[in-house]
């Protein structure tokens, strides 16, 4: 062996580690996506407090508070105002191409981004997407904050990735460490960040993507603990020890939560489906919603302020026993209608909060109900805790997360074991009544099946284009007759596979679909096969090494 070979070996190793996702140099990204994506967290957060503070005299935590103190006409108009200037960013939004659904964006854009985009976010949608949020909420829209957080630390993180030039398996890793910090700095909750983000956004625990996501989500924490102080995102009661006599009790609030994730799962898809064809019919644009919207909220306000924002207050005050029964299932309907609402109207915001706050009315109620039995149980607060991540892992289709987020805030051993028992027959249970969890569900609405796996996707995402052969007109012969069935250059894998097992040929022509339409390349079925194959052996060895 040469000399100069001999020292090529290693460069040529690193770049392989490096290619695969290996380097310890992934690691150090993870950290500095990690912090960037807290400090944008910080932001977002802060921000929130501040339009909360301008519009409504008090910060975003303590909206109930701050409504109340103000004239009914101001909480109806201040959402409105918030529409306003919401409907403004939209549009400005679809005329620059940045928001490209018309809406800003959440937790299934970063999804979809793994999956059918190779980690790519376009980093002036986060941004504006994430200015629409501070908006929405900070003015009363009723939604969550965590999703949008989720969403900026991914386009932050996808952002690096193409100006490092990493591979899509690298930017996927990269894309699940942004999102990793922001739920870890959004809750002070590390290890739940680091698990939202194999859960939810890999959908895999892969071994090589472990220590920059763990060292990522560690990161937003310990930088939220800086700056924001080490308390939980809301005030959580002292638990009482649970007995096994909560055990029927825990499985009866995990068959409620059940059906109300499933109300809360087909109430945010259909209800802004549903809304989005009115407009269409009736030629109103979309962009033009907000205001609307607004005033819709602000109605509601002015019957129960505990729907406006985030929520966390109204949260608090139930986990704390603070409300009625009659009360909380109040708050439960009007919480529904005002998130349909917000997302329906193009608000935005995210869902995690809405159903954290679901969850522990419901759970509240619950407790209640109980005793009024005169039952020995562990009290109103322990079930509202589980009620909290029961719902909320079942809408979300993340109850592994959510348990851990309910032990992080709690550090109750007995509660997360009762929140397990709940969160699994509520997620069983409500992805058969509503189908799929609420980010499935808005991805399916996409064209993109992810509870299939990888499979699927690929054939949705893989192009002609990528894996033909190329050949000029010339060279097709008899073949070019215009007259005869074709593939184009844009069709995918999918629609390929099917049209040659359909004609029963082994290979056809590829046209382009604009202009002439003429011949740019040649598929044969056996390089169609192998194309599938490869990306299922690249998407396999991705989710399990």
């Amino acid at each position: 062996m040469t000399e100069s070979a001999a020292s090529f070996q290693p460069l040529t190793w690193l770049a392989r580690q490096w290619r695969e996702g290996r380097s310890p140099a992934l690691w150090l990204l993870g950290v500095m996506t990690g912090a960037i994506s807290a400090y944008a967290a910080i932001a977002f957060i802060l921000s929130l407090h501040g339009i909360s503070l301008l519009m409504f005299g008090a910060n975003h935590d303590a909206l109930v508070s701050g409504a109340a103190n103000i004239p009914f006409w101001q909480v109806l108009l201040v959402p409105t105002a918030g529409g306003l200037l919401v409907a403004g960013l939209l549009w400005l939004g679809q005329t620059r191409n940045w928001l490209p659904r018309g809406q800003a964006s959440a937790v299934a854009d970063v999804m979809e981004a793994r999956a059918a985009r190779q980690g790519r976010i376009e980093l002036p949608n986060g941004l504006l997407s994430a200015s629409i949020a501070a908006i929405s909420l900070g003015t009363g829209g009723s939604a969550g904050r965590e999703g949008p957080v989720v969403h900026l630390g991914a386009a932050i993180a996808s952002f690096i990735a193409r100006r490092l030039g990493l591979p899509a398996r690298s930017a996927r890793i990269l894309l699940a460490c942004g999102a990793a910090a922001a739920v870890a700095a959004s809750f002070n909750a590390p290890v739940a960040g680091a698990l939202f983000a194999f859960e939810i956004v890999l959908g895999h625990y892969a071994l090589r993507s472990i220590a920059p996501v763990a060292i990522a989500s560690v990161t937003g924490a310990l930088i939220s603990r800086l700056h924001l102080g080490a308390s939980p995102a809301f005030a959580m009661p002292a638990l009482s020890p649970a007995s096994i006599w909560d055990l029927p009790g825990v499985i009866g609030l995990g068959l409620a939560a059940a059906v109300l994730a499933s109300a809360f799962i087909l109430t945010s898809i259909h209800l802004p489906r549903l809304i989005a064809q009115q407009s269409e019919r009736i030629g109103w644009p979309l962009w033009a919603l907000p205001p609307i919207g607004g005033l819709c909220i602000g109605a509601l306000a002015l019957i129960a302020p505990e729907i406006l924002g985030v929520g966390y207050e109204a949260t608090a005050a139930a986990l704390g026993g603070s409300y009625g029964i009659l009360t909380l299932l109040m708050l439960v309907v009007l919480k529904l209608l005002a998130v349909g609402i917000t997302l329906g109207f193009r608000f935005g915001g995210g869902v995690f909060s809405p159903s954290l706050y679901l969850g522990a009315m419901l759970g509240a109620a619950f407790g209640g109900l109980l005793a009024m039995t005169g039952a020995e149980t562990a009290g109103i607060p322990f079930y509202a805790v589980v009620g909290m991540g029961a719902v909320a892992g079942a809408a979300l289709g993340a109850p592994l997360s959510t348990t851990l987020i309910v032990f992080e805030l709690t550090a109750s051993y007995e509660a997360s074991v009762a929140v397990l028992i709940a969160v699994s027959l509520a997620t069983v249970l409500s992805q058969s009544l509503a189908g799929g969890s609420i980010f499935h569900l808005q991805i399916l609405r996409r064209g993109f099946d992810l509870s299939r796996g990888q499979a699927r996707v690929l054939l949705q995402t893989i192009r002609v284009r990528d894996i033909m052969t190329p050949m000029q007109e010339k060279e097709a012969g008899a073949d070019s007759d215009s007259e005869a069935a074709c593939l184009y250059e844009d069709d995918y894998l999918g629609r390929a596979i099917g049209f040659l097992s359909a004609e029963a040929i082994d290979g056809t022509i590829v046209r382009s679909r604009s202009g002439d339409q003429v011949v740019v390349g040649y598929l044969s079925r056996v390089d169609a096969h192998a194309a599938y194959a490869k990306a299922l052996a690249d998407a396999h060895e991705e989710e399990h090494r």
